[in-house]
């Protein structure tokens, strides 16, 4: 970094996508695999194409309780005209002509069956049941491999694995699954006021690392949480350097332009910074750069910027290591009851609370009813870390946006809600 930035501050800053672009560029995605039971690999990324060893189900089964018969014994049945059959034994294995047996919902069909008549439609009297509804070929069986075909693909590489996948893997007999190496990325606290706890005057309990490094892990990461580091150049590099066979490094703090704010400097002698003061609110002073083909992104120390630049560009970076693209965060529309200030050419992150308005009269439309309130919170610093803990999501104000008016129905992101 130059004295002229130092002297100048953020007179012309990147925008957001030119710098999350910028970033991204710079990141390596992780082509390493590692197999892990089925069990324990909830949010993994499949490393290789899965197939099914197995049909699921395996054979043909019962959709429902009743009587396992062959449709041709049935055709014609009818409440004045049942069709009677030889009662078999439950859980017979074959059914002949002029026979029925006993299933129930889920159980394999009998050989020779091809039908199930449903319990209702069936009266068993003695040896013998009489059928009151015709039923088709097929009709009442799952056949099997209907869920799943023997061979089928059942997930292809990069696909983020899910509960209900977790149960569908079982189902088709795999104990255990090829998954993709979470990315390693470097948690780095910096700041020499920073203790762990008891703060004396001047001094603050450090937040920003433990925040960021579960972020990490909620994205899909592995995160190394590092000591703080105090606002020394030697000591900065040595940590960093001591990092850059992660996949990504991030520092909480310093990476503005006073004079205890070093990182930018760190970062441009290890390596290049790419980008540095981005056209966003709060936190404007992030710092992007590389060294040794490493990202490093550079987080700014107040909480809040901290949080919104993690959640704006650590979270792309760690999923393109992980090899998958970062999806939107979940939005909800809700209606705006305060007005919210932005710059232009800025994009800013105001922090809101939803409340649910009171339903509709019981009489009226459901339709009608009013969506919920967003309310922007009233400590708009971007170190009162109470104001984004405390908020249910964020509303963007897009850069050519002067602000957004009271009463606007705009979309609250829940960056919280998913991974």
């Amino acid at each position: 970094m130059s004295h002229d930035r130092r002297e100048s501050g953020f007179k012309r800053r990147t925008r957001v996508a030119d710098a999350r672009a910028a970033l991204l560029d710079a990141v390596t995605p992780r082509d390493r695999a590692e197999t892990v039971p089925v069990a324990a690999a909830d949010g993994r990324v499949v490393a290789e194409p899965i197939d099914a060893p197995a049909p699921v189900p395996g054979y043909d089964r019962a959709a429902m309780d009743g009587y396992a018969v062959r449709a041709s014994d049935t055709f014609g049945a009818g409440d004045r005209s049942p069709a009677v059959l030889t009662a078999k034994p439950a859980e017979s294995d074959a059914v002949a002509p002029g026979e029925a047996a006993r299933v129930h919902t889920g159980s394999a069909v009998p050989e020779g069956a091809d039908a199930v008549v449903m319990i209702e439609r069936v009266e068993a009297v003695g040896d013998e049941v009489e059928v009151f509804d015709a039923v088709a070929d097929g009709e009442n069986v799952g056949e099997a491999g209907e869920d799943v075909a023997d061979g089928q693909r059942c997930f292809e590489p990069g696909h983020v694995l899910r509960p209900s996948d977790l149960g569908l893997l079982r189902s088709v007999g795999l104990d255990q699954v090829r998954v993709r190496e979470p990315p390693e990325v470097a948690v780095i606290p910096t700041g020499e006021e920073l203790v762990e706890s008891d703060p004396g005057p001047g001094e603050v309990i450090e937040t920003n690392g433990l925040t960021v490094s579960r972020l990490v892990e909620r994205w899909g990461g592995a995160a190394r949480y590092r000591d703080v580091v105090t606002d020394d150049p030697d000591a900065l590099r040595e940590a960093v350097s001591a990092d850059l066979d992660a996949d990504v490094v991030v520092t909480t703090g310093g990476s503005s332009v006073g004079e205890r704010d070093l990182i930018p400097e760190v970062v441009d002698g290890l390596g290049e910074v790419l980008v540095h003061g981005v056209a966003l609110k709060p936190g404007h002073p992030v710092c992007l750069g590389r060294a040794e083909g490493t990202p490093i992104v550079s987080l700014p120390g107040y909480p809040v910027a901290c949080i919104v630049n993690a959640a704006q560009f650590l979270r792309p970076a760690v999923k393109r290591a992980a090899g998958i693209d970062a999806e939107p965060f979940p939005t909800r529309r809700a209606t705006l009851d305060r007005k919210v200030a932005s710059e232009p050419g800025v994009r800013t992150f105001a922090r809101v609370t939803l409340s649910d308005n009171e339903p509709a009269e019981s009489d009226a439309d459901p339709a009608d009813d009013a969506l919920p309130t967003a309310t922007p919170t009233r400590a708009s610093g971007s170190g009162i870390l109470s104001s984004v803990a405390l908020a249910d999501g964020w509303v963007v104000v897009p850069e050519p946006r002067e602000g957004l008016d009271a009463g606007e129905t705009v979309d609250v992101e829940l960056w919280e809600v998913t991974p």
